[in-house]
């Protein structure tokens, strides 16, 4: 189960940064302790537990990066061309490899090994488009490196070298760089077990016939879409009934089963809302109210030991919130690197106005100009409209200190891709 200080949320009071924010969780809360070893099929997208060292060199041996000629550099004429005669011919794979004398030349093919010899074996490679064949001779042009398309044993990765490290999110290519050292398997994080519900008379499931009052809930997919997307293992508990007793039993069963518990809306002070009555009777609940926009209230609490976040209301306030405080919670409990997403500079396309001591996240899409990329604003930017992340690319970031953004200037620009995936 995760870790937690006690009372690890009780930060409430003032408008916070949410850097501040970031660091009081970051030293909250600490990681899962279980983990398990899969193999390379399923490890896309997991925690690494383990450092992953080479036992070999990549690649093992000297080879050929194209198909050509293999030739001791030191016999070509640096002005003019090079009649060698070919004395043999090496595949990718093949074992017993022929005599490679100075003053010959070997036919070879991309990823065979080059042959050593006693003084030494061909140091160049020459591609067979830049070679012409007469017979048994091999004519090369003047003008090539020493050392050119011949890879040395280890260029790649060394034997003994961390290739992998602890804490890192597993993509393709990092998967495909454990089966490359002779990994089959790798030792990751357990799946971060999380239990996901909304509350709301109001609220029916997608596809349900919608009556005076009613409205489809949206919220929930979304989180269990980026929960799901962080490799959690979602236990959807559906909508609940605005009633007490129901969200009181429904968050005592989920305690003793999961590593977190995530709701949104239904946690402020109305008659209605009784997440927070039920979280306060089983453990502690603490309303932050971060200075940011969208997405200012969240609800940081424990249900017995295990840690309950409550994201706002509103389904941008809900996306932009959990991909800014909760994701980072999120990784730090299943033991990952939880660096901040990267932004990229872009030229803003609209002016804007902010508060001061408030950062704002402004959706937009990406346009190619003649100056580069430009962030182009939403037309309509409340926090209830979720067709406006649906048409965004990303997240124009603005700082706390700014209050006034004029078309043309840089901004920093987090684009979807860094943090839904």
């Amino acid at each position: 189960m995760a870790q937690l200080t006690d009372d690890c949320f009780a930060q409430g009071g003032p408008l916070m940064r949410v850097e501040e924010a970031r660091r009081l969780l970051a030293e909250s809360i600490t990681a899962v302790t279980e983990r398990e070893t899969v193999p390379l099929t399923e490890a896309l997208g997991r925690i690494l537990a383990e450092d992953v060292t080479s036992p070999v060199n990549v690649p093992p041996a000297p080879n050929s990066a194209v198909d050509g000629y293999a030739v001791h550099h030191a016999d070509l004429d640096p002005a003019q061309e090079t009649r060698l005669p070919i004395t043999g011919r090496i595949t990718a794979g093949q074992r017993d490899l022929p005599d490679a004398p100075r003053g010959s030349a070997i036919r070879i093919f991309t990823g065979a090994r080059l042959p050593a010899g006693e003084n030494g074996g061909p140091d160049t490679v020459m591609m067979q488009e830049d070679c012409t064949v007469e017979g048994n001779t091999v004519v090369i042009r003047p003008g090539i490196k020493k050392g050119s398309n011949a890879r040395k044993a280890g260029e790649d990765v060394e034997q003994g070298s961390v290739v992998l490290h602890e804490g890192q999110r597993l993509r393709a290519q990092d998967v495909g760089q454990a089966a490359a050292v002779g990994r089959q398997e790798v030792k990751v994080s357990q799946r971060l077990r999380v239990a996901l519900f909304s509350t709301g008379d109001e609220l029916r499931e997608p596809g349900a016939a919608l009556e005076a009052g009613a409205i489809y809930d949206s919220n929930r997919y979304t989180i269990h879409a980026l929960l799901s997307g962080l490799g959690c293992r979602v236990d959807d508990l559906g909508i609940l009934p605005d009633r007490l007793d129901a969200v009181r039993a429904a968050l005592g069963a989920a305690e003793g089963k999961h590593d977190l518990i995530v709701t949104s809306g239904g946690v402020s002070v109305g008659e209605e809302d009784h997440v927070k009555t039920a979280v306060e009777a089983l453990g502690k609940l603490h309303l932050w109210r971060l200075a940011v926009k969208p997405g200012r209230p969240i609800a940081l609490g424990q249900v017995g030991r295990v840690p309950f976040v409550g994201l706002p209301g509103n389904p941008v306030a809900v996306v932009v919130t959990f991909l800014n405080v909760v994701r980072p919670v999120i990784l730090r409990m299943m033991g990952g690197d939880d660096t901040p997403p990267h932004t990229f500079r872009v030229r803003a396309g609209f002016d804007h106005k902010k508060k001061i001591d408030r950062r704002e996240w402004v959706r937009a899409r990406l346009v190619e100009g003649a100056s580069g990329l430009t962030a182009e604003k939403f037309a309509r930017d409340g926090a209830g409209i979720l067709s406006s992340l649906v048409a965004a690319d990303g997240l124009v970031e603005l700082p706390e200190d700014l209050t006034r953004l004029e078309a043309g200037a840089m901004v920093d620009f987090l684009p979807f891709s860094e943090v839904t995936q």
